[in-house]
Order: structure tokens, then C-alpha cells, then sequence
């Protein structure tokens, strides 16, 4: 072959190799196990990031599986496909950290949240003192206030430790609508089911049915912390992409509009 088609051949070579790289990381899929508590602000997370040329010109493609935190640990211990975990606390990280199932050197506390308690917005109370005097079996009457089950899911956790600050899980522990996460909770409360519940300040806020009547003090349960983590030691491009993006200036700015509190913004 003559010197000037090997160099035509050669490049045509470098152009197609390069064309089939970019078709094999365009559109690359990352998947996120996250918190049932982060549906919405995660989601438009997700959708800004896909629509960004300039951060995402493969357009990579975030998905999410949402759900209670601890169902998603426990399932990624046992080996299901995330590149990514979002918890709502610190305890189901430190399990999968402890089951060497995650890069524990990727850790990082992502977002803070708060507790409140909330009532329909047809429920003629709107303020409640949260103290030992409040007399929870005559607020519920013949109901139950809903919460995420306090054995397995972080709100519900939260909820039991305020309460026990605050001298009332005697009285709450058996008038208790045990959700399998926080929306299940907030859900409960939205169809007029149960007139109390306990979720996070940001389940209320994007809530149009309900109203915050009273607001935890934050020295009633450990902080609550999201902490976010890369599953795998050596990512791909992708992941480790997203992974940087939730931690950018943009992705922040979305969580606090969504109630999140973090730290840089």
C-alpha cells in the first residue's frame, strides 16, 4: 500500500475507534440506590444533569431505585448492580462499609435533614407542644400516628429517639402506623388515614396536602445525615462523574431547594 493511503487508512482507523468509543460511553447508564426521602430533589438531580452538555456531552444516564435505606444496603450486600448508595443515615453506611460492599474512601455526608410532625391540611389543629404533657392516645383517638417502621428505616428511627428524648415513646409506642419507608408515612397522612405523622422537613415541604404542626428540636435524635458512597473501588468514567456532579454547586443548590441543608451552600 502506498505511504499516503497508509496514513488515509490510519486515520480513517484512529476516527472509527474513536466514533465507537463515544457510541459505547454515550448514554452510559449509572444506577442509584437512594433514600425514598430523596424521589424528588434527586430526580430533577438527574434530569439537570442528562440535559448539561458541557458536564455530560456522553449523556450519561442516572437511574434510580428508590426505596428505604436499609432495604437497599441489604440488597447491595448481597451483590445487586448499584454504582452508587445514598442513605438517609449513617448506620446502614457503616453496615456496608463493615460488609467491605462499598469504597469506604469515597464516603462523604452529601445532605442534612430535620424532623417535624405533620397533620392533614383539613385537620383543625395547627400547633402542637411536644412534651411529655401532650397526651398522644387522645390526639389519635381511635387512629395511629404514622412513621417509617423504627426497626428498619432511618425516619423511623429518628422518630423513636425524639420521642424517648421527650419522655413520650411510652405513650406512641403502640399507637404506631409502621410504614416501610418515609413516604409511606407521609402517604398515610396525605389521604386523611392517619391525622399524625413524623417525616423529615423535607417530605413536608414538597407535600401539598399536609401541615407541619411541630418541629423536633435537632438535640432530640442524632443528626440526620445522608452520606453518599461509590459501591465499587474502581468506578467507570461515568459514575465517578455523577459521583462529582451530586457534590457540585448546581446539584447542591437543587437539594436546598428541596429543604436539604448542606454544608457549602
Amino acid at each position: 500500500m502506498p505511504p499516503r493511503y497508509r496514513h488515509r487508512f490510519k486515520h480513517l482507523a484512529t476516527l472509527l475507534l474513536f466514533m465507537f468509543s463515544s457510541c459505547v460511553f454515550a448514554g452510559e447508564r449509572v444506577t442509584v440506590f437512594a433514600a425514598a426521602s430523596l424521589t424528588n430533589a434527586l430526580t430533577e438531580v438527574g434530569n439537570t444533569f442528562k440535559t448539561d452538555n458541557m458536564v455530560n456531552p456522553t449523556k450519561i444516564d442516572p437511574v434510580f431505585v428508590f426505596a428505604s435505606s436499609s432495604t437497599l444496603a441489604r440488597q447491595i450486600a448481597q451483590g445487586a448492580p448499584a454504582q452508587l448508595y445514598l442513605s438517609a443515615n449513617q448506620k446502614w453506611m457503616d453496615y456496608l462499609v463493615e460488609q467491605k460492599s462499598v469504597a469506604a474512601k469515597s464516603r462523604v455526608t452529601l445532605l442534612r435533614n430535620s424532623l417535624v410532625l405533620i397533620a392533614p391540611n383539613t385537620s383543625p389543629i395547627d400547633n402542637i407542644v411536644l412534651n411529655k404533657q401532650w397526651n398522644i392516645a387522645q390526639a389519635v383517638g381511635d387512629s395511629r400516628i404514622a412513621v417509617g417502621d423504627p426497626d428498619h428505616v432511618p425516619a423511623g428511627r429518628y422518630a423513636k429517639q425524639a420521642l424517648e428524648n421527650l419522655d413520650l415513646w411510652p405513650q406512641a409506642i403502640s399507637l404506631l402506623a409502621r410504614a416501610n419507608n418515609v413516604r409511606g408515612a407521609l402517604a398515610l397522612v396525605e389521604r386523611g388515614e392517619s391525622p399524625f405523622g413524623i417525616v423529615y422537613a423535607t417530605d413536608a415541604q414538597i407535600a401539598k396536602k399536609v401541615k407541619v404542626v411541630s418541629a423536633f428540636p435537632n438535640s432530640s435524635h442524632k443528626p440526620i445525615e445522608y452520606p453518599l458512597v461509590l459501591v465499587e473501588s474502581t468506578p467507570s468514567a461515568a459514575t465517578s462523574a455523577f459521583y462529582q456532579y451530586l457534590q457540585s454547586d448546581v446539584a447542591q443548590a437543587i437539594f436546598v431547594k428541596y429543604g436539604f441543608k448542606v454544608d457549602s451552600v
